[in-house]
């Protein structure tokens, strides 16, 4: 491992899933399945799961089901596996008795999107993050995802949010590679890629790793990509994470939400309303890609 590579804050660990939430075929909660599909990822290379995020479905699981999902892995994956578990809402009151909830439920870290629909200015939208991390006995991942959100956390803010004791790092879906870039070098957050195109990149330039979700489906191949760039094979990263491409352009930019594409890959059961399942087409599509690349040297 490289030096610079080995230096790098990561709280949470490097090569980190966004874990998604699966279902019994009636649409209940599938703990059994959760516990599967979380000792399976750890066993095929991701450091820490993110559970309850947009792709485990957290917009139409209820409180009690977050809860309820989260004690479920940690029984699977025991106590020495990082899990995150998504908290944040439209709501600074809720998002805090979020916060609470996973800590007793057995949290390591809390992910914390930034406010939605309501797009409020840069000075709330910092004062929602630290009344939560003020709140909460848990490290915060903020979540930077404008294009869902409608309002991004803009880099002087993260600045300032950094000097928070309990702020350590960012879930970055702002492809905004310049700013990540800038905030990285001031060494106060750790940087974990959102979006599985700029994996690789972001890592080039300082990243802790990656939150994606993908790696439901090929834990191992998402990770080889950073073990090869720690190793020093540069080119050896960027082959690997060639091949990964088509795989990754039917899951997340299809036009199909990653939830429904991994699920489609997985058979974890059906997604909840509003969300509908992957077409017929769509799926032979994905499964075709996933195959592919299974067999690629």
């Amino acid at each position: 491992m490289t030096p610079s590579a080995a230096a790098r804050p990561r709280p949470f660990g490097r090569a980190l899933c966004a874990m998604i939430t699966p279902f019994t075929a009636d649409g209940t909660l599938d703990r059994k399945a959760a516990a599967a599909h979380a000792a399976a990822l750890v066993a095929g290379g991701c450091d820490g799961l993110v559970l309850s995020g947009t792709t485990g479905e957290s917009p139409t699981t209820s409180d009690a089901e977050k809860a309820e999902l989260l004690r479920a892995v940690r029984e699977a994956v025991g106590p020495d596996v990082p899990l995150v578990a998504g908290v944040g809402t439209a709501d600074t009151r809720h998002t805090i008795e979020l916060a609470h909830q996973a800590e007793r439920a057995g949290a390591d870290g809390l992910l914390v999107v930034t406010p939605y629909y309501s797009r409020p200015p840069q000075a709330a939208v910092e004062a929602h993050f630290r009344r939560i991390a003020d709140a909460a006995g848990l490290p915060v991942m903020l979540y930077d995802i404008p294009a869902r959100t409608g309002t991004r956390i803009e880099p002087e803010t993260l600045l300032r949010l950094a000097e928070h004791p309990r702020i350590v790092a960012v879930k970055d879906c702002s492809q905004d590679l310049l700013t990540a870039t800038r905030v990285i070098a001031t060494g106060g957050l750790a940087y974990y890629s959102g979006c599985e195109e700029l994996n690789l990149p972001l890592y080039a330039v300082g990243g802790a790793g990656y939150v994606s979700t993908v790696a439901n489906v090929v834990p191992g191949r998402m990770r080889a990509v950073l073990d090869a760039f720690d190793a020093g094979d540069t080119e050896g990263a960027a082959r690997l994470n060639a091949r990964l491409a088509p795989l990754t352009t039917l899951m997340m930019a299809s036009g199909l939400p990653g939830t429904v594409t991994a699920k489609a890959l997985l058979a974890a059961g059906p997604v909840r309303e509003p969300l509908q399942p992957a077409g017929l087409e769509a799926s032979d599509g994905l499964r075709a890609a996933y195959e592919e690349l299974l067999v690629a040297a």
